[in-house]
């Protein structure tokens, strides 16, 4: 599986639960040590810096994300909070989030892991009581669990992304139509 991280889904908070791929069958963990946390949190553009992240930071970060994964997967289908899943996440968004500042050179920000998942947390928080939940879907690959904003003209998008999903779907649904048109009438 592609190690690269990717950012697709409209949102930092979407983007931030998709790290763990294909929930449905292979599961991918993409925060597998806490190098590859702190490349998310700069990736992403939450930080421009951050102070190098420990185990205990990573397992936070999980914990955070899979509470974000729930309460927005809650919120696609019409379900109550799960209570657990809100007080991990609200607990997050409770510590100081990443403070940028103005420099000689433009906007700067460095954080600890802790100040980069509370602001994570927040945009969670943002999103799930804001104007934006009406255009959350989820992937319509079904290999795909990710989550993202459908800002197209219509709502019509179907895929988190063209390259990850919508090319590959669209190939094996032109390969399928081709078997069948290939296959001999039945009499």
């Amino acid at each position: 599986m592609n190690l690269d991280h990717v950012f697709l889904c409209g949102n930092p908070a979407l983007d931030f639960a998709a790290t763990l791929r294909a929930r449905r069958s292979t599961r991918f963990e993409m925060f597998a040590s806490p190098d590859r946390l702190d490349a998310w949190y700069l990736e992403s553009g939450i930080v421009d810096a951050v102070t190098p992240s420990r185990e205990a930071d990573v397992e936070q970060a999980i914990a955070v994300r899979e509470a974000v994964y729930e309460l927005v997967t809650a919120r696609l289908v019409g379900e109550t909070y799960d209570k657990t899943a809100l007080a991990v996440m609200n607990n997050a968004a409770r510590k100081p989030p990443v403070t940028p500042q103005l420099t000689p050179t433009g906007r700067w920000s460095d954080a600890t892991p802790e100040q980069a998942l509370s602001t994570v947390a927040r945009h969670a928080v943002e999103l799930l009581s804001g104007p934006d939940v009406p255009l959350m879907k989820e992937c319509g690959n079904p290999e795909c669990t990710r989550v993202y904003i459908d800002r197209s003209r219509g709502m019509r998008r179907q895929w988190c992304g063209m390259e990850s999903c919508g090319n590959r779907l669209k190939a094996a649904a032109y390969r399928a139509r081709r078997k069948q048109a290939q296959e001999p009438a039945a009499h």
